[in-house]
């Protein structure tokens, strides 16, 4: 993943961060838009929730269904001695 531009904001007193004019102005971030929140242990990632939508949640979902089909008890079993 490419960084396209880096920028600072203020945490608020009440948790907010305004994105920075210059990244407003692009496509990604439109007045009214919704964003989805995603924290790391170092760091935390917003990203358009149109994007999210398209790209990242297929991916999640298809790894929750295929964790549930791979963690039963009759694979643990069969791959406890490996």
């Amino acid at each position: 993943m490419e960084i396209k531009e880096m920028r600072t904001a203020t945490i608020t007193s009440k948790g907010q961060v305004a994105i920075p004019q210059e990244l407003r102005k692009t496509k990604i971030f439109k007045e009214g838009g919704k964003v989805v929140i995603l924290a790391f242990d170092e760091k935390i990632e917003i990203i358009p929730l149109y994007v999210f939508k398209k790209k990242i949640a297929p991916a999640l979902a298809s790894e929750k269904a295929l964790a549930k089909e791979w963690l039963s008890k009759e694979d643990e079993e069969a791959w406890k001695d490996l």
